[in-house]
């Protein structure tokens, strides 16, 4: 019987040679980071040992990193780079500087959103939705809703050009920031300015109990309600319709910036303080609601109109509604149609909700002709016998 013996042109690699030898021998992965001695620098092609792989080179683009400077690298440093091809036509392993400086950049990155160091960024540039910040030479973003009270553009009815003006007057200054989202692979980061004391402000709030009266400063107004600063730091929101028990067109009608209010916390949900004003209050509804009952006639003056009806003041912070069905007794498309605002009539109360601070009120009902008494057929003789 003949023997077979292998030759070298039946391996593919060296390491499939190696391996028929029992000899064991390391084989890099694409992506993987390996740190090397410099054997050779030129100014196109570096060559690196490779301690247990073998030789490793880097040329054209990939030499360029902003960590790793041909001008000051030499024989005998060690580097750090990324495999992109385990072996080339050489036998080599082709190699990266930049990918391994990015790969290096976005560890460091993920590395500090997970310990939550609290890290100093300038404001670059700032857009409708946030600023922009530069953390280890990656630019990120720093959204409108990350950031502290202090620097949260508190803009009236919401304008994104106001909003904008407001942002880009924080260009140049630093912030302290905390990662909160580092993605590699869709090179995204985002930072969060308020998550630096989001820990040590929800301790804070979680020792307040609901009901508590709090006195403080009005920080800013908006179409929905107004922002209320109390205590060390701390913030809520008193919505428009905790402000007061009377119908309120705009915050700033009734409050100014810097202007000292009470107000009591009603709900607490995470970091937000929903707090109110008007229930430090009596509730006018209480005793002058005592007054009206369904059935009576009361005379009011249209005080607001809506596409659905008219608001109709009766006295002072009691209104009805009159719905535009209630309007007349003909198909009312627009209400403005049927009544105008000052307009002084008299209405119908046809119904009561004290809780929900609801009274309906009808205009038809006064209008509309009385139904016709039921006819009642009158007896006919009886025929003669």
């Amino acid at each position: 019987m003949t023997a077979i013996t292998a030759t070298t042109t039946d391996f593919k690699t060296m390491e499939d040679l190696l391996s028929a030898d029992g000899i064991e021998i390391k084989v890099p992965k694409v992506g993987d980071v390996l740190e090397g001695t410099i054997l050779s620098a030129g100014k196109n092609e570096v060559v690196i040992d490779i301690e247990g792989y073998g030789l490793g080179v880097v040329r054209g683009r990939e030499l360029y990193d902003e960590s790793v400077r041909l001008s000051t690298i030499k024989v005998g440093d060690k580097v750090f780079a990324s495999v992109q091809e385990p072996e080339n036509k050489d036998g080599n392993i082709e190699m990266s500087f930049r990918q391994a400086g990015q790969e290096r950049v976005w560890s460091t990155l993920t590395d500090r959103m997970k310990t939550k160091e609290i890290i100093k960024t300038k404001i670059l540039e700032a857009n409708k939705g946030g600023l922009m910040v530069e953390v280890n030479g990656v630019i990120g973003f720093l959204p409108v809703s990350q950031l502290a009270s202090e620097h949260y553009p508190r803009v009236e009815d919401g304008d994104k050009n106001k909003i904008l003006e407001v942002l880009k007057s924080y260009v140049g200054s630093t912030f302290d920031v905390q990662i909160i989202t580092a993605d590699a692979h869709e090179e995204k980061l985002i930072v969060s300015e308020k998550a630096v004391n989001e820990d040590e402000m929800r301790g804070r709030i979680s020792k307040l109990p609901i009901g508590t009266v709090v006195e403080g400063e009005v920080s800013g107004i908006v179409d929905f309600g107004i922002f209320l600063k109390f205590g060390t730091g701390l913030e809520g929101l008193v919505h428009i319709s905790e402000l007061a028990w009377s119908r309120i067109e705009h915050p700033k009608d009734l409050f100014k910036v810097g202007q000292k209010v009470k107000a009591q916390i009603i709900s607490i949900e995470r970091d937000r303080i929903s707090l109110s004003i008007k229930r430090l209050q009596e509730d006018p509804w209480v005793e002058s609601i005592k007054k009206f009952q369904v059935g009576q006639i009361v005379k009011g003056k249209i005080n607001k109109i809506m596409s659905y009806g008219a608001f109709v003041e009766l006295e002072p912070n009691i209104y009805g509604l009159v719905h535009s069905v209630e309007l007349s007794t003909d198909e009312v498309k627009d209400p403005a149609d049927v009544v105008k605002i000052g307009d002084e009539k008299e209405f119908k109360i046809i119904s009561i909700e004290p809780q929900e601070h609801r009274l309906g009120l009808s205009l038809r009902a006064l209008t509309a002709p009385p139904a016709a008494a039921p006819v009642t057929a009158e007896p006919q003789a009886e025929p003669a016998k």
